[in-house]
């Protein structure tokens, strides 16, 4: 029997445009760990918030998609403040099983708020992807992950660069590094904690309205978060780089496995690569590897 080579591709490259969103959605897990020192497991809930903020200002407030969207990342960006404020912050300090306990309450938080709000029912988000299928020499491919890839391409090199270049970016690298030397140097550090939430809940607000556009929306969209878990976990928990070729790699992976073995074993088959990883480097592909002195 031959190898069908085109149907390879076809899987490689819807895995790559899922691998593109798991890469955003793992940068906002790293900007989090790497400013606050805390495993957010809340953060698939707010990619699902953000979504719902998304279908709120444009099929419910009635809002043209060039003002839904900035209201919902606005939004989002004030609700990622609000929580590092009354939720994390408090628990500076504590350990960091107290902090990731606290993450797993505030999931819970947002999912029934979803479901009070907008009860458990799917929804569909307003249609504003090209609808025309897309083809990469004899390759087809679905419009909305292929326009989906591109547009986590495009944040991610905007994170990047105003992490490189803007003074907030630079007081968050700094704090991430050292933070009682950022705050020898006179950086606010509670300010860029919450500079860093509200940062990662917009790239969250994001990824939530393409993955909502490309499967529709539910109150177990969360789930999302899973696979990205095991993306950061997998590239390391405070590396950038390890987030995005781990999305990459961890989206081939589920694609390899969804279509040659079933569905049912894409998620195994990301736990073995992850478990592999991890008896190989402890702490991912890119991770520190911290030393601490007795």
């Amino acid at each position: 029997m031959n190898f069908d080579w085109l149907f390879f591709l076809e899987i490689s490259l819807a895995g790559l445009g899922t691998g593109g969103l798991y890469a955003l959605t793992g940068l906002a897990f790293v900007i989090i760990y790497k400013a606050t020192r805390v495993v957010n497991l809340a953060l698939g809930d707010m990619l699902m918030a953000g979504a719902y903020l998304f279908f709120a200002f444009s099929a419910g407030a009635g809002l043209p998609l060039w003002i839904a969207v900035p209201a919902a990342l606005v939004a989002m960006g004030a609700l990622g403040m609000l929580l590092e404020r009354t939720v994390i912050r408090p628990m500076l300090g504590e350990s960091p099983i107290a902090s990731f306990m606290v993450t797993v309450g505030l999931s819970s938080i947002l999912v029934g708020l979803v479901e009070l709000i907008w009860t458990a029912d799917q929804r569909r988000l307003p249609e504003f992807f090209p609808s025309a299928p897309i083809r990469l020499g004899e390759a087809f491919l679905a419009p909305k992950i292929f326009y989906g890839f591109w547009i986590a391409v495009a944040l991610i090199a905007i994170v990047l660069l105003t992490f490189r270049y803007w003074r907030g970016g630079v007081a968050l690298r700094a704090t991430a590094s050292d933070q009682a030397a950022a705050y020898s140097m006179g950086i606010n550090v509670p300010r860029v904690f919450s500079l860093a939430w509200s940062f990662a809940a917009v790239i969250a607000g994001v990824a939530g309205i393409v993955v909502g556009a490309i499967g529709g929306i539910s109150s177990t969209m969360g789930v999302f978060g899973l696979s990205v878990l095991v993306v950061v976990i997998f590239g390391g928990l405070d590396s950038v780089a390890g987030a995005l070729v781990g999305g990459l790699i961890i989206g081939l992976i589920e694609a390899w496995a969804g279509a040659y073995l079933g569905g049912e074993y894409k998620l195994l088959a990301t736990f073995i690569l992850l478990v592999v990883i991890l008896l190989i480097r402890p702490y991912g592909l890119f991770g520190t590897h911290e030393i601490e002195r007795l």
